[in-house]
């Protein structure tokens, strides 16, 4: 599997605390490995945010991304907490 980071990722991975970004990575890695690890709860948006999924870090930060060839390119668009990252 290949993880690309969109700007908007990489900006807001920036703003979090070590301690989530900690988190946020190795929710990466778990992802990485098994991308349907019941840990992740990984899920499929709907409304306007149709055709992307995300994951949760933690019980309030999640991580939005897009799949692309059965998850063998992953695109991780936003990361952040529930109210902000679902306004995209």
């Amino acid at each position: 599997m290949k993880i690309h980071r969109h700007k908007q990722f990489k900006k807001q991975y920036q703003k979090l605390s070590k301690v989530i970004r900690d988190k946020a990575d190795q929710a990466i890695i778990q992802f990485s490995k098994d991308p349907f690890n019941s840990r992740l709860k990984n899920h499929t948006l709907k409304g306007l945010m149709q055709g992307k999924r995300a994951i949760s870090v933690t019980s309030t930060i999640r991580i939005i991304f897009e799949e692309y060839a059965d998850h063998t390119v992953v695109l991780m668009l936003d990361i952040g907490n529930h109210p902000r990252v679902y306004k995209m």
